[in-house]
Formats: C-alpha cells, sequence, structure tokens
C-alpha cells in the first residue's frame, strides 16, 4: 500500500454571508490578513415531518495581502461572497493550557456578490508567495 500514489487536492468552493464586519490585521512583517466567517446554508425537507429545515455551517475564511486590505474596507456583517479556496490547519495553545486545532478556508479567491462602491479585482497572495488571489464583484 506504501506505493499507492494519492493526487494532491485541496480545493473549497463555497457561497454565504458573512456572520460579522472583517477583521483587518498585520503580520509582524508587515503583511495584511483579513479574517471574517460565512455562514453557508443547507435548506432540506425532513423526511419525518415533511417541513423544511435549515442545516447551517460556519466557516473561517483567512485573506492576505493586498485582497485582504480591500475585503477589510469593503466586506460587512451580512455580505454576500463567494469564496475559492483551501483548507488549513493550525494548532495553538488555548487559555485554558490544552493543544487545540483550527481548521479555515485559506481564501485564493474571493467575489463579491452585491453591488458596492468599488469595483475590480484585486490581487494577493498566500503568506509566503507573492501568487494571487483574486477579489472580484458581481454587479447584477
Amino acid at each position: 500500500m506504501a506505493d499507492v500514489r494519492l493526487p494532491e487536492q485541496n480545493t473549497v468552493l463555497l457561497t454565504g454571508r458573512l456572520t460579522r464586519d472583517a477583521e483587518l490585521k498585520y503580520t509582524a512583517a508587515g503583511v495584511a490578513v483579513c479574517h471574517f466567517s460565512i455562514a453557508v446554508n443547507r435548506r432540506f425537507k425532513d423526511p419525518k415531518s415533511g417541513e423544511w429545515k435549515d442545516d447551517v455551517s460556519y466557516v473561517d475564511i483567512s485573506v492576505w495581502r493586498e485582497a485582504a486590505e480591500r475585503c477589510g474596507k469593503v466586506l460587512k456583517k451580512g455580505s454576500p461572497v463567494h469564496v475559492e479556496g483551501r483548507l488549513r490547519s493550525s494548532s495553538f495553545e488555548g487559555k485554558d493550557g490544552v493543544k487545540r486545532t483550527k481548521l479555515e478556508v485559506e481564501a485564493r479567491r474571493v467575489q463579491i456578490l452585491e453591488k458596492t462602491p468599488s469595483t475590480g479585482t484585486i490581487g494577493a497572495g498566500e503568506p509566503g508567495t507573492s501568487a494571487g488571489a483574486d477579489i472580484e464583484e458581481v454587479p447584477f
């Protein structure tokens, strides 16, 4: 079994609304990073009761560099967005001294799904790279 080669694939596509205003910060090296969370809904019909129900997942998102700066200025609680990126896990020690693991999406592209005053595509990269993520608006 050690000879089995699996394809390396880590792609996430999500559409949802921000649960709070985007939070823009800077690393010690001066690199912009924006954090926000989105609510992703799934509507389904309960087979027992026949009623429609909602299942909500809350997903943490991080965006880097220039895209982070623009996200921090434009995205507010309730903003609808489409996010393309990859899953990333990190470990940290909580205030209670217990080691915890966090799973989040590192965005390569964020589309704003409503009209806002600014338009265009924004480039940014993952930590340690100059490759770009995009943020763009979809005018309706």
